[in-house]
Order: C-alpha cells, then sequence, then structure tokens
C-alpha cells in the first residue's frame, strides 16, 4: 500500500526532531546568557541621563477684575437724649447714619497693592438736615515685604489706629484721640511701617500735611511715630508723639501711652494722652485725657463692653463733637456701657448708653448732665 502523503516517514521525522531539539537548546543558551548582558548594559544606562520632565504649565494671569476686592461698613443708631446740658438738644430722637465706608483694594503686583475708599456720614450737629456727600476717606499706594511698609496717599495715621484696633468698637464710639478731637485718623503723605525683634517691635512713621483728608492750606507739616513693644500674644504697649508746625505761632505737639492685655475671653486697655497747644494771643493751653475699657465675652455671640474717660482740662471745641455736643472748656467724665449681640458674623446689634458728668471748672459750676441712649446696628461686608 502506497505511504499517505499526509505522513512523514519514520527516517523524516527522526531528522525533523533532531532540527527542534537544536534550536531549542541554542534558545536556551541565548535566554541563559541575557542576564551577562543586562549587567553589561546597565553601567551604560547609569550613564545617559533621563529624559527632562516637562515644565509645568504657568498658570494664566488673573484678569483685573479677579484683583480687586470690594467690601465696606455701615453703622447707625437709633438714638434718644434723654438729657442733655443744651436745652436745645435735650430731648431730642431719631435714627442717623454715622458712617459708611466703600472700599476697593487692588493687587497691582508682586509686593505693591493700593486702596481707594470712600465715606459718607451723617452731620450728628442736631441741626442741620444736608444730606450726606461722600468723600474721599483712603486713596494710596503701598509696597510690602515681610517686614516693612511704605505706604504714600492718604491714609490711615499713627495717631491712634493700634489703639483703635485693640477697642474693636468703633461702631460704638470713637477712641479718645479721635473723639475729642486730638488728632486725625489720616493723613496725606509718606509713611513706613515695620517690624522687628520677631515681631515683638513694631513702628509706624508718618510725614503728612496735617490736614486730615483734605487739602494742604500751609507749609507746616506734621511728623508723626509710634512704637509697640508686644512681649506676648496677649500684652501690648505703645508709645505715641507727634509734632504739627501749624499757621501763626499755633503748633501743637501729642503724646500718648498705651498698654493693652488680651486674656481667653477678655481684654482690657489703659490709655493717657497729652497735648500741647500753642496760641496766638494769650497763654499756651494743654489738654489731658485718660481712659480705661474692658470688653468680656458672655458667650459666642454675646459681650459686654464698658468704658471711663476723663478729661483732666476742659476742650475749646467739646461743642462740636458729632453726636454728643459737649460743654466746652469744661472738665468731665464719660462712662459707656453696651451689649453686643453678633446676630451674625458680619452683623451685630449693641444697645448702648453714654454718661457725661461735668465738674466745676476755673470757677464754674457744672452744666447739667448729659445721658444718650443708643441701639448701635453694625454691617460688614
Amino acid at each position: 500500500m502506497a505511504p499517505s502523503p499526509f505522513r512523514p516517514s519514520p527516517g523524516k521525522l527522526r531528522a525533523g526532531l533532531l532540527s527542534f531539539g537544536g534550536r531549542l537548546c541554542a534558545g536556551a543558551s541565548r535566554f541563559r546568557a541575557l542576564p551577562a548582558v543586562l549587567a553589561l548594559a546597565a553601567p551604560l544606562a547609569a550613564q545617559t541621563p533621563p529624559a527632562a520632565a516637562p515644565a509645568p504649565a504657568k498658570p494664566p494671569e488673573k484678569p483685573w477684575y479677579e484683583k480687586v476686592r470690594i467690601g465696606g461698613l455701615l453703622f447707625g443708631d437709633a438714638y434718644a437724649v434723654a438729657a442733655h446740658h443744651d436745652p436745645e438738644i435735650d430731648g431730642q430722637y431719631g435714627f442717623w447714619l454715622r458712617r459708611g465706608y466703600l472700599t476697593f483694594d487692588a493687587d497691582i503686583a508682586t509686593k505693591w497693592s493700593a486702596r481707594f475708599r470712600l465715606e459718607v456720614n451723617s452731620p450728628g450737629d442736631f441741626e442741620s438736615s444736608s444730606k450726606m456727600t461722600p468723600f474721599v476717606k483712603d486713596a494710596y499706594v503701598a509696597w510690602k515685604d515681610e517686614r516693612n511698609e511704605l505706604v504714600f496717599g492718604i491714609s490711615p495715621s499713627p495717631t491712634f489706629e493700634r489703639v483703635e484696633g485693640f477697642w474693636g468698637y468703633r461702631a460704638v464710639e470713637k477712641t479718645p484721640l479721635d473723639l475729642y478731637r486730638l488728632g486725625s485718623s489720616r493723613d496725606f503723605g509718606v509713611a513706613w511701617k515695620g517690624r522687628a525683634a520677631g515681631g515683638k517691635v513694631a513702628w509706624h512713621a508718618m510725614l503728612g500735611n496735617g490736614a486730615g483728608e483734605g487739602g494742604e492750606t500751609n507749609e507746616g507739616k506734621k511728623g508723626m511715630l509710634s512704637v509697640a513693644y508686644l512681649p506676648t500674644k496677649q500684652l501690648v504697649v505703645e508709645l505715641y508723639a507727634d509734632v504739627e508746625d501749624r499757621p501763626d505761632s499755633t503748633n501743637r505737639t501729642t503724646f500718648h501711652a498705651f498698654a493693652g492685655f488680651k486674656g481667653a475671653r477678655s481684654r482690657y486697655g489703659f490709655e493717657y494722652a497729652r497735648q500741647n497747644r500753642e496760641a496766638e494771643e494769650g497763654p499756651d493751653q494743654t489738654v489731658a485725657v485718660a481712659s480705661v475699657f474692658g470688653v468680656w465675652d458672655l458667650a459666642e455671640k454675646l459681650s459686654v463692653l464698658a468704658r471711663v474717660d476723663r478729661a483732666f482740662d476742659g476742650i475749646p471745641d467739646a461743642g462740636s463733637i458729632p453726636y454728643l455736643g459737649l460743654a466746652a472748656d469744661t472738665e468731665f467724665d464719660l462712662a459707656l456701657v453696651g451689649l453686643d449681640y453678633r446676630i451674625h458674623r458680619m452683623v451685630s446689634l449693641i444697645p448702648n448708653v453714654e454718661y457725661v458728668t461735668y465738674r466745676e471748672t476755673d470757677g464754674r459750676p457744672a452744666p447739667d448732665d448729659d445721658l444718650i441712649a443708643r441701639l448701635t446696628l453694625y454691617v460688614r461686608f
């Protein structure tokens, strides 16, 4: 019978098996040589630098409107004058907006910033009916690094900036230097703020026109310097002095010392200020005041505040102090007490009472006392 074409002969089968076995052995030998080849290639691979990682893409620069922050505040009162030494003011009551801010803060570039702020308020003299007119409160550009800040324009003066921040209740009442017109909260000029000794020493120096937010009207200037020592997070001590060159030989020099302490749920402050006023005609004048205050947190949303001021001398222009109208050239004591209820993180309702009692001054009998009750609403945004 003829052999099948699909079945190899025994001789061919034996030859094919021998050929496959030879190729298999050769392949195995190559696999056994692979570790040696890899070992020889490793130093060469180590010498070849890895491919550089692609540089991260630079984030796109923010548009100008994302570099501007808008904020502000409003506070005002429902008030009632329960008693007043001036019969024209005694018994008045009503509503007023004591202050409104609209603030624009901008990041100009690295280390550079700017602020523009408008303010509006009521006259507060118990007789004017004029409309509220906005005016420029801040307008400055600032450069800042880790330790220093240079400011040019209309900016906060060092006169009572630290004291006001520590007091924390500008919505209820101004600090003594501000309230009794011994200095201005703003001035137009150049300022230098700095820190040293790990932040334990801070200063704020300023050379300004001496005209507050208004325009310059004389050749004289005002130099101001505040130096603070903060040994701990709880304690601060500040010394301040200024010299103001005013027209017609009416120069003024001011000094104040302040100490503040913060506890776990309270804070306390004491301030003494003295101002010497030269007079074009007549004797020079001295105005000195002292103030002590305390704030106590009763609960997360409730605090009590109290303050007592003493004027050791009469203040000539005390009658033009807004929202109070004190007796001019008369020594007095002012007591304030209030309750801060924080309806929201940005909203406070603060009922408060201010009581002023006068003392006999230069042989003149003391005027009648003043008593003003207010319900203050304070809103930040």
